[in-house]
């Protein structure tokens, strides 16, 4: 067994440079630095893989003449309002194309659909009431957010929003103090434009494995590139073995520490790594599911791909396990939404605890994104057939993590959230394995699993009001499971 301590592990968890730094000097801080830094990732390609599209968001502002005695009070200074909030909008939103236009009628929000191309969204700010104008940007058919600003706005926006929700409108609200649940919001004009721009490789020597490449591409636009496993191994068999020997020594430097794999195992693991590199590269292409336990079972693949999607989803990228396309698209969204990685897994549920625990053998150590803290991490080998390699992933305990999965067929999208408490040690079942405390009742949480399969994606915050956003703007039902 090949093991070391975790210098940098502070007493929550996550490794703290700083807090080394302090403890140790800056003499020998340097010195265990460079231990952990010698190799770098040989196949980084998150950056310029990513999509640099940005949606078009006309943002119109609502409100009648100020010479009427309304909310908010007669005189109001709107075109000053209006350049304090263009400002802020362009400020905090940089990956948005804005344009922005005022409706003080139902006309003159028609007039301004009507001259519309090619807009991705309509941000209806209500900065004053009964413009009339908001209905007829819910009605337009294109996806729109209305905000409150909060004292001004809030009569028409109160029965608008609830209008539009009740009709089926692709209509989102805000009605927040807080600027940022509007910048959120916008977030989501900006994730369904990069999943129009976007590629996702699905490796499979089967026909339909597991998702609907056709439902995905109409809903979200996203293309589903199927390839054989020869493709993959033909690129394994050319990746540079002194690459493939830094990147193993990579993880081996950086793991809490390595279990049942040996040395050439883990090599193995970054020459599947760089050949999906290189799959990603040549089909320019953000995500990459395998069908990992039947290619391998089969003795159609040289070794787990697991170290190389727990790098990926590190880094910026998708690695999904068992060629699942549904979570793949999954943990594609959330991150173009929220910038953070999705844990699958086949979870268990302890009713006598109020727990379930998430468990499988592919998980992130950078749950926060990837300029977020790392946590501590064991290298095993895989579960169900205790060969190849994988990740035990130690994570931060306490905190709310959002569960869900999208449903391009039904148009749906499953949800529950949970309280992080523990990372249980048990040998049955797969290395990575989080313990958390049911929000809601679990009871109901086990009554959805025949619909949606095994398998779901966790995510560390509570992101439902930016899943219930979304999925508003894309006409998706939410399925509360506990």
């Amino acid at each position: 067994m090949l093991m070391r301590e975790n210098l940098f592990t502070s007493k929550n968890g996550f490794i703290n440079r700083r807090d080394f730094f302090k403890s140790c000097g800056a003499c020998a801080a340097c010195l265990a630095l460079s231990k952990f830094n010698v190799f770098i990732n040989e196949a980084a390609i998150s950056t310029e893989l990513l999509p640099r599209i940005k949606p078009k968001v006309k943002v119109v502002f609502t409100h009648i003449g100020p010479e009427n005695a309304t909310w908010p009070y007669i005189g109001y200074d709107y075109e000053g309002r209006k350049r304090e909030l263009t400002k802020k909008l362009v400020d905090s939103c940089r990956d948005i194309e804005f344009s922005f236009a005022t409706a003080r009628n139902s006309n003159e929000a028609k007039a301004i659909i009507d001259s519309d191309r090619n807009i991705d969204g309509y941000l209806v700010y209500l900065i004053g009431i009964w413009s009339g104008a908001p209905r007829v940007f819910a009605e337009s058919g294109t996806p729109t957010i209305f905000v409150d600003d909060l004292y001004a706005g809030s009569g028409e926006f109160l029965i608008e929003y609830a209008v539009a929700r009740r009709t089926g409108k692709k209509v989102a609200g805000v009605s927040s103090s807080n600027f940022q649940d509007v910048v959120n919001a916008l977030k989501c004009f900006s994730c369904l434009k990069k999943l129009k721009d976007s590629k996702a490789i699905d490796i499979t020597d089967r026909e339909n494995l597991w998702g609907d490449a056709n439902a995905i591409k109409e809903v979200w636009g996203t293309e589903i590139i199927h390839l054989k496993s020869e493709e993959l191994n033909r690129f394994y068999n050319e990746a540079a073995l002194d690459k493939a020997s830094n990147q193993a020594k990579l993880w081996i430097r950086n793991a809490r520490k390595v279990i049942e794999p040996n040395k050439a195992e883990i090599e193995r693991s970054a020459r599947i790594y760089l050949a999906m590199s290189s799959l990603l590269q040549k089909y320019q292409a953000q995500a990459i599911a395998i069908d990992c336990l039947g290619l391998f079972y089969g003795g159609r693949l040289p070794a787990y791909p697991c170290l190389g999607f727990f790098q990926f989803n590190n880094d910026g990228l998708v690695g999904a396990c068992e060629g699942d396309l549904a979570s793949t698209m999954t943990m594609l969204i959330m991150r173009y939404l929220t910038g953070l990685p999705g844990f699958i897994s086949d979870p268990v549920l302890d009713t006598s605890k109020n727990q379930i625990i998430y468990a499988h053998c592919v998980c992130s150590n950078k749950v926060f994104g990837p300029e977020g803290p790392a946590n501590p991490y064991d290298i095993r080998s895989h579960s169900e057939d205790r060969k190849g390699a994988a990740v035990r992933s130690l994570l931060p305990k306490g905190k709310i993590v959002t569960t869900l999965q999208f449903n391009p067929t039904r148009k749906e999208v499953v949800l529950h959230k949970a309280k992080t408490v523990d990372n249980i040690d048990e040998s049955k079942a797969c290395r990575t394995k989080l313990a958390a405390e049911v929000i809601g009742d679990i009871n109901k949480l086990m009554t959805e699993w025949d619909r949606w399969g095994w398998h779901r994606v966790t995510f560390f915050g509570d992101l439902q009001k930016q899943v219930e956003t979304l999925s508003t703007l894309m006409g998706f039902k939410i399925i509360y499971e506990a």
